[in-house]
């Protein structure tokens, strides 16, 4: 069994928990490691609609004995489930004659507990079914699925047209088609349970009965939790998979990255159990029989967190980069048909300043295409269009700051001002304008009343 046979007790029993994981029992936890009754992980299974508990032994051993299945027989008899319960004993090595006559005929006299034998051969075949790499131990990722990175009622471009609309004087017709770049980044769905009891001479001081559900982004080495909006990204649409090599993705977009899995799907357990106990670890003050008030450290056993289910998934990132004269504007997000994220909006941003937000008002300037907010966006002197204040050339007239699109507008206004009648001129700064005239106002009433 190779370096199966270097594991320690305790080793053998998490592999054999992914295992079972993996071959889709329900539920699947292990046992108390302190006073061992007998079961090393518990389990479930549904046959013909019926639920039914499944109690393992596992035996890291050269050869198992009939002593060990008697003993589990026991087990299995004791142990609390509503319905028909069965066991299983499973070893890296064989099992002896009488071992296996025991279970045969716990089968031939329809015992209400039968028992199976899982051998070291056994383990082979099952190793070939999941992809158990015998070499380490290890439960390793075998994913082809991916959430889609597209709508498939809609174009690729839909996204980034949809976004343009919020842009103002810009239609859907003048915005050319982007560049798309669809990278497939691995995240696993890990569904684990939390059940600790922490008691002292005075009772129970402190529980855990707590199931947890998170998304984890999975390509690097060391895994990160995926935000609260990834993570309904992905559960909402975690039912709505292709396969993640399919051709027409190559046809579809510019550029197919597809990243590979950090860990092998055992190290996502564990660090996920090492997470678990981490994140509900608290210190608990009581009153002990004394009196005297004490703190305790309350931190989960590494048993008493199960995983009950690990699902990897590729997730989609869309990269769309638009491409309007002077400017870029990335546009990026997790894809899952029509549903997606943003990662990065570079078009609901002005390229002047700060502002940022689907909320904001921004408007596209067509002498250099840059997009900008109100701050940063005029209305050209001759066109009457907008202009951003980055691209235009200015200019004094009647004391107000005037923008055009370029040096032969401004010479052209030049010419039409000095064309201008005073009180024409006046009009290009009605605010001045306006105080000068309330000026007069003001001068003409007091003269009325010093005549008066």
């Amino acid at each position: 069994m190779a370096v199966l046979d270097e594991l320690s007790g305790f080793e053998f029993e998490d592999v054999m928990e992914d295992v079972f994981r993996n071959l889709g029992y329900e539920n699947v936890r292990q046992a108390a490691r302190t006073a061992d009754e007998g079961r090393d992980v518990v389990m479930e299974e549904v046959v013909d609609g019926t639920r039914r508990a499944v109690v393992v032994e596992c035996k890291h051993t050269e050869t198992v004995g009939r002593p060990v299945v008697q003993k589990l027989h026991s087990a299995i008899a004791t142990f609390e489930f509503d319905g028909p319960k069965r066991g299983v004993v499973v070893t890296t090595g064989r099992f002896t004659g009488p071992a296996k006559e025991y279970a045969e005929r716990l089968r031939e006299r329809d015992d209400p507990y039968p028992i199976e034998l899982l051998d070291g051969e056994d383990l082979r075949e099952i190793a070939d079914e999941i992809g158990l790499d015998l070499y380490n131990g290890r439960i390793e990722i075998l994913c082809e699925e991916t959430l889609r990175p597209h709508d498939p009622t809609a174009g690729i471009d839909a996204p980034v047209r949809e976004a343009f609309r919020d842009v103002e004087n810009i239609g859907a017709a003048e915005v050319p088609s982007p560049r798309s770049r669809v990278t497939f980044r691995p995240v696993v769905a890990i569904t684990a349970d939390t059940d600790a009891v922490f008691e002292t001479s005075v009772g129970v001081i402190h529980r855990i009965d707590d199931r947890t559900r998170f998304v984890v982004h999975a390509e690097r080495e060391r895994p990160r939790v995926a935000d609260e909006e990834v993570a309904t990204l992905v559960a909402e649409n975690r039912h709505a998979t292709v396969d993640v090599g399919s051709e027409r993705f190559g046809e579809a977009f510019d550029d197919v990255e597809k990243r590979r899995f950090g860990r092998t799907q055992t190290g996502y357990k564990e660090w996920a159990v090492e997470r678990l106990r981490e994140y509900h670890t608290t210190t608990v003050t009581y009153t002990g029989d004394n009196n005297v008030t004490y703190d305790r450290a309350c931190e989960p056993n590494r048993s008493d967190v199960s995983v009950q289910s690990i699902e990897p998934v590729y997730l989609p990132e869309v990269r769309q980069t638009t491409e309007l004269l002077e400017y870029s504007y990335p546009y990026e997000y997790y894809a899952a048909g029509p549903s997606r994220v943003a990662v990065e909006d570079g078009i609901h941003r002005c390229v002047h300043c700060e502002t940022s937000g689907a909320d904001g008002t921004y408007t596209f300037c067509p002498n250099c295409g840059a997009i900008a907010c109100e701050s940063h966006i005029r209305a050209e002197r001759l066109e009457g269009e907008p202009v951003c204040t980055g691209c235009a050339v200015t200019e004094r007239f009647a004391l107000k700051r005037k923008h055009f699109y370029d040096e032969e507008n401004l010479e052209a206004f030049r010419e039409e001002y000095a064309a201008m009648s005073l009180r024409e001129k006046a009009t290009e700064n009605r605010a001045l304008l306006g105080v000068a005239a309330a000026l007069v106002l003001v001068a003409l009433f007091a003269v009325t009343v010093a005549v008066v």
